[in-house]
C-alpha cells in the first residue's frame, strides 16, 4: 500500500529538518571543541585561565590566523597552497635585506626609520601580491595542479631566502628593531596590535565571502566548476584572486612577525602550512571546496593555538609533538569529510 502523499511530504520535511540540524551542528562543533579545550586547560593548570596567557595565546594566533583567512578561499574554490609558510620566510628575508640595504645609505637622515620600515612594509604587501599571482596564472593558465604548483615553490622560495642569508641568518639593526618593534609588541586598549590585526582580517575576510559576488563565485567554483563555467562565472580570474589574496595575507603575516625577532633564518615559517590548512578543515571548510566560513576557519586557528598552549602549560605528552597532533587533526577531519563536497 502506497503512502498517503501528506504521510511523504511530511516525512521529507522531517528528513530536511534533520539534515539542516546536523549542518548546523556541524558548524558550531568546532566553537564546542574549544569551550571545552579551554575548560579542559583551566583544569590543568590555573594559569590558563589568566587575561595574560589568553592574549598571549590570540597573540600567538593571529599569524597563522591571518594566513588562515586567505586559504579559506582558496580552499574552498577547490584549490590548496603548500608554499604560505616558505613564502613567509622568503618575504621577510627580502623585507630585512632591503631595510638593511636602505638603512646603510640613509642612516644620517632624521626620517629614515620610518621611511624605510613604510617601505618594507609595502614591499612585504606587494610581493605577497606578485607569489598569489605567479600561483594563481600557472595554476589556471598553465593548467598545473595546485599541489604540484605549490609544492614547488615551497621549495623554490625556502632555497632562496638561503642563499639571501647565506645559510645563516638576516638581522635587522637595533635601531630599526627598536622603531619597527611596537608594531608587534605594543597594545591598544590593552590588547596587542596584531590581535587587532588578526581581527580587522577575519571580519574583512567573512564580508568577503559571505556578503559580494566575489565570494558566492568562490563557493560555486569550488562546489562545482563547471557549472560555473555555464554560469558566466570567469573561473580563472576568480582563481587567481583567491591566490593573490592568500599572498597578501602571507604578507600581512610576515609584516606582523619580523619585529617579533627581527631576523629571518632558513626555519622562519616552517609547517605554517600545516597550521594553516589544519586551521581551515577543523574549522568546518570542506577539503573538496563548496563550502565554508572564515569565521569556522578563526576558530579553528585558535583551537589549535589553544592545545599548543595546553602542552607548554601540562606535561600531558611533549610539546614536539605538536605538529604531531596538528596533522592528526587534519586526517581526522578528512576521515569525517568524505564524501562531503
Amino acid at each position: 500500500m502506497q503512502p498517503a502523499p501528506t504521510e511523504t511530504a511530511a516525512a521529507h520535511g522531517r528528513v530536511r529538518k534533520l539534515a539542516a540540524f546536523v549542518h548546523r551542528l556541524a558548524g558550531v562543533g568546532p566553537l564546542i571543541g574549544l569551550i571545552l579545550l579551554c575548560g579542559l586547560g583551566t583544569a590543568l593548570n590555573r594559569d590558563f585561565a589568566t587575561a595574560g596567557n589568553l592574549l598571549n595565546v590570540l597573540t600567538r594566533t593571529s599569524f597563522i590566523g591571518i594566513i588562515s583567512v586567505g586559504m579559506t578561499f582558496v580552499i574552498i574554490s577547490g584549490g590548496i597552497d603548500l608554499s604560505v609558510g616558505s613564502m613567509a620566510a622568503l618575504i621577510a628575508g627580502v623585507m630585512i635585506w632591503t631595510m638593511n640595504t636602505l638603512a646603510a645609505g640613509m642612516g644620517a637622515h632624521t626620517f629614515a626609520p620610518l621611511s624605510i620600515v613604510l617601505i618594507g612594509i609595502a614591499l612585504a604587501l606587494v610581493l605577497g601580491a606578485l607569489f598569489g599571482l605567479a600561483h594563481g596564472l600557472l595554476i589556471t593558465r598553465g593548467r598545473i595542479e595546485p599541489f604540484i604548483v605549490t609544492l614547488g615553490t615551497l621549495g623554490i622560495f625556502r632555497s632562496v631566502l638561503t642563499w639571501l642569508a647565506d645559510g645563516g641568518a638576516l638581522t635587522l639593526p637595533n635601531n630599526l628593531v627598536d622603531f619597527y618593534g611596537p608594531v608587534y609588541y605594543a597594545s591598544l586598549f590593552g590588547v596587542p596590535v596584531p590581535v587587532w590585526v588578526f581581527a580587522i582580517v577575519a571580519l574583512g575576510g567573512a564580508l568577503i565571502l559571505n556578503r559580494t559576488a566575489f565570494g558566492r563565485h568562490v563557493q560555486a567554483i569550488g562546489s562545482n566548476e563547471q557549472v560555473a563555467r555555464y554560469a558566466a562565472i570567469r573561473v580563472d580570474r576568480v582563481k587567481c584572486a583567491t591566490y593573490v589574496l592568500l599572498g597578501v595575507c602571507v604578507g600581512v603575516a610576515t609584516v606582523l612577525y619580523v619585529p617579533r625577532l627581527g631576523s629571518a633564518t632558513p626555519t622562519t615559517g616552517l609547517l605554517w602550512e600545516l597550521e594553516a590548512i589544519a586551521a581551515v578543515v577543523v574549522g568546518g571548510t570542506a577539503l573538496k571546496g563548496g563550502e565554508g566560513r572564515v569565521a569556522g576557519t578563526v576558530v579553528g586557528a585558535v583551537l589549535l593555538s589553544v592545545i599548543a598552549n595546553i602542552l607548554n602549560l601540562t606535561s600531558i605528552i611533549s610539546v614536539y609533538l605538536n605538529a604531531a597532533v596538528q596533522g592528526v587533526a587534519i586526517i581526522a577531519v578528512a576521515f569525517l569529510q568524505r564524501g562531503r563536497r
